[in-house]
């Protein structure tokens, strides 16, 4: 009998999850999968490798949003955990879930976690001690996931970031980014910079048709200082699913292994969602460095 860990997030969205669970258990021991679990809490999780152990586990699972999953990919590159992962996205954004199909049809992934069929990925890791699996971003606009109340967004999903958005609109400002990549130095003003390891941010499905989850690189993407209506040109192309191109005009665009990036603005990073370090900071990729249930 294959034998998973599913870890939860109990508040994770809407704090839905809890009521799926009897189905989720009973999908998988229809298919002869043991399930055991870890739920996750605030603060010390630090028995969960010790879980991980004791479960004998073949494979491991997140269910909650972007910021369970990028916690359980902490916890198991810490502990140099070599299992495969799966996702089963229940969270108000779930971006890497969306990037990977995997939410479209759960009976069809869990068949494919039956047979095993995982898919290396690349990731990412900041000043050699975070680790991220989607994106790594600062900026004025990157701020606003931060800002949003709790209770707001466990109630209106991600109609509270664009709430909080509007409201945030009067303060934009463009900061001066400076990128050290490739052996060349770029400086520049922009009103965010995303680092990305899929295509997929902030519930956008086709941000970057281009970026590559196993190419061993990161594309970094920078919307550069520019006009009200070029930014609003921009923003209605992101959320109508035309993404951005490569060359657009007010992009910059690079990719590269590792990062080394500043600014003379006082700027905190977003990794995968979470309140991540100030800059500067230096980001490199670690090459298919895991294995994903797909």
């Amino acid at each position: 009998m294959k034998k998973i860990l599913l870890v939860y997030n109990p508040v994770s969205g809407h704090a839905a999850f809890k009521s799926k669970l009897d189905s989720i258990v009973e999908s998988f021991q229809r298919r002869n999968i043991l399930l055991s679990m870890y739920r996750t809490r605030q603060g010390d999780n630090s028995d969960f490798e010790e879980c991980v152990n004791t479960s004998h586990a073949d494979g491991i699972i997140a269910a909650g949003g972007d910021g369970t999953l990028h916690a359980v990919v902490n916890w198991i590159m810490k502990s140099k955990i070599d299992l495969p992962i799966g996702i089963i996205g229940s969270g108000t954004s779930n971006d890497f879930a969306t990037y990977l199909g995997i939410n479209d049809n759960l009976d069809h992934y869990f068949d494919r976690i039956l047979l095993n069929q995982t898919r290396k990925v690349d990731v990412g890791v900041v000043n050699d001690e975070e680790y991220f699996i989607n994106v790594a971003s600062a900026g004025v606009l990157t701020s606003i996931a931060h800002e949003v109340n709790v209770k707001l967004k466990n109630a209106l999903g991600k109609l509270a970031y664009y709430i909080q958005g509007i409201g945030e609109i009067p303060k934009f400002k463009a900061v001066t980014i400076r990128v050290d990549a490739n052996g060349v130095n770029f400086e520049f003003e922009a009103f965010l910079f995303i680092v990305l390891n899929s295509g997929t941010v902030a519930g956008m499905k086709k941000v970057a048709d281009f970026a590559e989850i196993d190419d061993g690189k990161l594309d970094l993407l920078a919307v550069k200082k520019c006009s009200p209506s070029s930014l609003i040109k921009l923003t209605r192309d992101l959320f109508s699913g035309k993404g951005v191109q490569s060359d657009a005009e007010n992009v910059f665009h690079m990719q590269s292994k590792e990062f080394y990036i500043s600014s003379l603005d006082d700027l905190t990073s977003d990794i995968d969602g979470e309140v991540g370090s100030p800059l500067p900071i230096k980001i490199d990729t670690i090459p298919q460095a895991l294995n994903f249930f797909i």
